[in-house]
């Protein structure tokens, strides 16, 4: 399943280049299920080999994100949680979690909007929870603007840096036991991290 939505998702690009792309990361964030992180970093494979140009990929791959965050806001703030609970239902979104998202929202305003597009539950969710909470326009716009373009950037690296490995023949085999000893480290830090802060709760 995972490889058909790759190929799904490269066909679009083929298909539509840079519309395409806004059309997917838009529809993202109103809650379609398109893997946003995929796209781009898939995008930044195909700019690696001469399909995109980096500062227009940029632009569009951003302002895609923040259109559909846009539109999200507006209906968190018009619509409020009964509309956001009843479509929300489709992708997860229930009014318990719905209520810890709003908990952790208004602890952590900022950081949130600013670091929270590279959590994907957490990406689609904040534009919703920003207008629930009547989060003034002007200052969301700017931090989500601003995260747009980091999360943005960082993925389409990833991708050229990705693609270009790929394309280096010399040295493929090397590039393949590198990643996956970056994954075993990646999962040992996360499990004993999960560990740790077990452990810690139990003495809590």
């Amino acid at each position: 399943m995972r490889n058909r939505g790759v190929f799904f998702i490269q066909h679009l690009l083929h298909q539509y280049g840079y519309e395409g792309l806004f059309i997917i990361l838009l529809a993202e964030m109103i809650g379609f299920p398109f893997p946003a992180e995929t796209t781009l970093t898939l995008a930044g494979v195909e700019w690696s080999q001469g399909m995109f140009s980096f500062l227009p990929l940029l632009l569009v791959s951003a302002f895609g994100n923040i259109a559909g965050s846009t539109i999200a806001y507006g209906i968190g703030y018009f619509l409020g949680r009964p509309v956001i609970l009843r479509f929300g239902r489709w992708v997860g979104v229930t009014e318990a979690r719905l209520k810890k998202a709003e908990n952790k929202f208004a602890q952590y305003q900022i950081s949130i909007l600013l670091w929270g597009k590279f959590v994907s539950v957490i990406r689609v969710l904040v534009p919703y929870i920003a207008g629930l909470e009547r989060m003034p326009m002007i200052r969301f716009s700017l931090l989500n603007s601003i995260s747009a373009f980091l999360w943005a950037a960082v993925f389409l690296l990833e991708g050229r840096f990705l693609g270009v490995l790929w394309t280096d023949e010399r040295h493929r085999e090397w590039y393949v036991v590198l990643g996956i000893g970056i994954v075993m480290m990646l999962v040992v830090w996360w499990r004993w991290r999960t560990a740790k802060r077990r452990h810690g709760q139990k003495n809590g």
